[in-house]
């Protein structure tokens, strides 16, 4: 499995955030394996979450993998992590090399189509420390991923998730910044993205 860079970076000039996008951090025929294995033996499972006092299923399929069963917790929910596979294991190594980062954690999020989204949030869980760095790695389906300062409401951004793409965010992004993968009534495909930690 080979970074080829396809295409440079892009560094995004926003106020209070450090954001860089990888638009072809892996092949597409990388991206498209990758795809079909993660979906075929990762065990996903669905959550249920309370919004305004009411339980609702999760709307997307989830699993943590990390070190030393460290848990991670988000919207109440605590997630206990299986161990590394040799396939996570590779791609972790993979996304390090780039963002000088040691991550001990991966969250995947499994987006089954246009149906399933995941709501306005900051990644600034106590557990991960002061300025997070978050690296996500997308496969499948193009998704639109949204930004929007918490309050400066002229600063807003949409980035289009590709197949094979990596956005790193770091800094003060998760202080400032709320983001989210909206739903769409578009008919599209399914998506699994891979979500990089550090759980101090």
């Amino acid at each position: 499995m080979n970074s080829l860079f396809q295409s440079d970076p892009i560094v995004f000039n926003l106020p209070d955030a450090e954001i860089i996008y990888f638009p072809a951090f892996l092949s597409k025929e990388e991206a498209d394996s990758l795809f079909l294995k993660l979906l075929e033996h990762i065990p996903w499972q669905q959550d249920e979450i309370t919004v305004y006092g009411k339980k609702h299923l999760q709307p997307r399929l989830t699993a943590l993998y990390g070190n030393e069963g460290k848990p991670y917790s988000y919207s109440n929910i605590k997630m206990q992590p299986h161990n590394w596979t040799l396939t996570l294991q590779k791609i972790k190594c993979l996304v390090e090399s780039v963002t000088e980062t040691n991550f001990t954690t991966v969250l995947l999020n499994y987006y089954r189509d246009g149906n399933d989204g995941n709501g306005w949030h900051a990644d600034n869980e106590k557990e991960l420390g002061i300025n997070p760095v978050i690296a996500s790695l997308s496969l499948g389906a193009e998704r639109n991923f949204q930004l929007k300062h918490n309050t400066d409401s002229t600063q807003k951004k949409n980035i289009t998730l590709e197949n094979g793409s990596l956005l790193l965010m770091k800094g003060t992004t998760q202080h400032f910044w709320k983001h989210q993968v909206p739903k769409t009534a578009k008919i599209i495909g399914s998506r699994i993205n891979l979500t990089f930690r550090v759980i101090q």
